[in-house]
């Protein structure tokens, strides 16, 4: 992806973000709570109306159960025949509503005594295999004329002899449902009209809670808000709920690393200021003195120092900035890619074989037998190569040799930059890469800035930055020093292959 594909990604970005719809966490959750109650109430009205209709139907049928009692008692042989039931025992049925109420007596033969003919029968019982009580009053529902009723049945006993099998005279009586599903909307009406009322209540009561269990969020964005802008101190924990305390520790883990990266950036300023001192009053100093000479001679050697002084403030300018870009590299992501460091040492090391002629020394390259695969962001590993070389020239003296070395192990990946220079006591390895940090007595120009950068970059990749005594070097006076960065070793994508051993120098 090139600079102008990844810049329209950024530019769309923010657009993307924008377009999103914001969800409000009060409204989620009055979702979720009323959603199930609103459906849950349709479902509700519909369980209540069939209990409605089961509670209405048991005082019926105990009505109907009580008329076929009676009508029981009524029904007699008299000489082989059953009369028809009297007329007040009719008036009996009739009384309530004649368009409600219907009955009919059977024979044991199955012809019609008394009442209704057009009653359905029900299906009579097979004696041998079923029992028949005489009394017990059964229950069906069937149809009328189109209207659907209820029908409440018994057989009677009427005579039974050892000669004569037992005969079984039907007694029925019948009820329309217009009185039960009455009775059935009047319980519904009961149950259902106060639910209309207690439900704004109930939706009143849920909105009133959510607002007072949310106000815990709305009392620390208060809190968040009246702080100063700069209070980064952490939020007490315990001033919320415990739901929210993950919340608040997340939010304490940020401010923490806000509050670590101004530093940062604090002491970075503080540190550039102090150091561009010196060559700033530097360059002023050699232009005043220089405006102040009529001696060419003396104009042009204040020239001269002005342009070191500005040479020196460039240098200190270029490894500030570094030394920025390398705290501010992100430990993980997309900036970094897979690697081969060998062929990254040599192209580095290719930078600064002019340098290395122009100082007299020897500069060299030992590649790894095979491709040493990492993971990194090459301008920064770059950077960082670039510092250690500066520094052995720097330190090397003329007509002695640097040497660049990449290696692995099992599980490494090894980066060496070896000099002969004066070496660094041990008791000051540790120090030496902590920034401005200079070594008494040392009279090479330099900022401190250039192994502080080294060991940001190797930090930001995860590797380890170690410092030795060269152990090739020959003279005491000068027993050198060996930088070893070491690398977590990448999984190789293809097949090692050998390479040529270049030297440069």
């Amino acid at each position: 992806m090139n600079g102008e594909q990844k810049a329209a990604d950024w530019d769309h970005a923010p657009a993307a973000e924008e377009n999103e719809i914001q969800h409000s966490l009060f409204g989620e959750i009055l979702d979720w709570m009323l959603a199930p109650l609103l459906l849950l109430w349709p479902m509700s009205i519909a369980i209540t109306y069939l209990v409605a209709k089961s509670i209405a139907n048991q005082p019926f049928d105990h009505a109907l159960e009580d008329t076929v009692t009676v009508l029981t008692q009524q029904v007699r042989e008299v000489g082989g025949v059953i009369p028809r039931l009297p007329g007040p025992a009719r008036d009996i049925l009739r009384a309530d509503d004649v368009d409600n109420i219907y009955y009919q007596i059977t024979s044991p033969s199955g012809s019609h005594v008394d009442g209704d003919r057009d009653l359905p029968p029900p299906v009579m019982p097979d004696p041998e295999t079923q029992e028949i009580r005489s009394g017990a009053v059964l229950f069906r529902s069937a149809s009328l004329h189109g209207t659907p009723i209820r029908i409440a049945y018994t057989w009677v006993n009427l005579e039974e002899s050892k000669t004569r099998p037992q005969r079984w005279a039907l007694v029925q009586v019948a009820e329309t449902l217009e009185k039960r599903a009455k009775l059935a909307n009047e319980i519904i009406k009961g149950v259902i009209l106060p639910q209309f009322i207690i439900l704004p209540i109930v939706l009143a009561l849920v909105w009133f809670a959510l607002s007072r269990g949310l106000l815990p969020l709305r009392e620390l964005q208060e809190r968040i808000r009246a702080r100063p802008s700069d209070d980064l101190s952490p939020i007490p924990p315990r001033q919320v709920p415990e739901e929210i305390t993950p919340l608040v520790k997340s939010l304490n883990e940020m401010l923490e690393r806000l509050k670590l990266s101004i530093d940062m950036q604090k002491r970075f300023i503080a540190d550039a200021a102090h150091q561009m001192k010196t060559p700033l009053a530097g360059m002023r100093t050699q232009s005043e003195l220089a405006l102040r000479q009529t001696d060419q001679a003396e104009v042009h050697r204040s020239l001269e120092q002005l342009a070191k002084s500005s040479e020196a403030a460039t240098r200190l300018v270029n490894q500030l900035l570094a030394l920025a870009r390398a705290e501010n590299q992100p430990q993980a992501g997309t900036a970094m890619q897979p690697l081969e460091l060998g062929e990254l040492a040599r192209g580095t090391v290719h930078d600064w074989v002019q340098a290395s002629f122009s100082a007299g020394i020897d500069l060299g390259y030992e590649p790894a037998a095979f491709d040493v695969p990492i993971s990194g962001n090459a301008v920064m590993l770059r950077e960082m190569l670039s510092n250690l070389i500066d520094n052995a020239l720097r330190y090397t003296p003329r007509g002695s040799a640097v040497t660049v070395r990449v290696r692995s192990t099992e599980d490494k990946a090894l980066l060496e930059v070896e000099d002969n220079g004066p070496g660094i006591p041990a008791a000051e390895r540790g120090q030496v890469f902590e920034r401005f940090y200079r070594i008494l007595g040392s009279n090479t120009e330099g900022s401190g800035l250039g192994l502080a950068i080294v060991r940001e970059v190797a930090q930001q990749h995860g590797a380890e930055v170690d410092l030795f005594a060269n152990p090739r070097a020959t003279d005491p006076k000068h027993p050198g020093c060996l930088f070893r960065v070491s690398f977590p070793l990448r999984a190789p994508d293809t097949p090692p292959e050998e390479e040529e051993v270049p030297h440069f120098g």
